[in-house]
Order: structure tokens, then C-alpha cells, then sequence
């Protein structure tokens, strides 16, 4: 099992890149949200970052023991 399929970016598949894209959006706007604007954050957007995970993880397995497609030439 190569584990570096978790966290070497040109290993990651698409679940995961996008998951890993989400969660630093997220942290950003957290942020941003958090110190420069003086609304608070809204209410489920601590949710976000139990999605990213989630996907994040279905990405991991599917990476880790999925079967390569046998008739994927590209």
C-alpha cells in the first residue's frame, strides 16, 4: 500500500484535490470572515470542514484501493 497517495500532491485524485482545495478556501474565508468583517461566522459554517473531511477520506479510499482502469490509455 503506498501511503504516499495521502498527501504527495501528483498522487492525489480528484475527490482529494478538490477536498484539499475546500478546506484551505474555507480556512481563508474563516479568516477573513473572523478578523475583517464584523459579522459572525454563519451558523453551519463549521460544517464545511466536516464535508471536506468526509470527501477527503472517500477520496483516500478510493485512491488507496481502487483498481486502475485497465482500458484508461491517457
Amino acid at each position: 500500500m503506498d501511503f504516499s497517495k495521502l498527501y504527495r500532491p501528483s498522487a492525489l485524485n480528484s475527490f482529494q484535490f478538490i477536498a484539499l482545495t475546500g478546506v484551505i478556501m474555507s480556512g481563508a474565508a474563516h479568516l477573513i470572515i473572523k478578523y475583517l468583517v464584523a459579522n459572525p461566522l454563519p451558523a453551519g459554517f463549521p460544517w464545511l470542514y466536516v464535508c471536506w473531511t468526509a470527501l477527503y477520506i472517500v477520496g483516500s479510499l478510493i485512491n488507496l484501493f481502487g483498481k486502475p482502469d485497465q482500458h484508461h490509455h491517457h
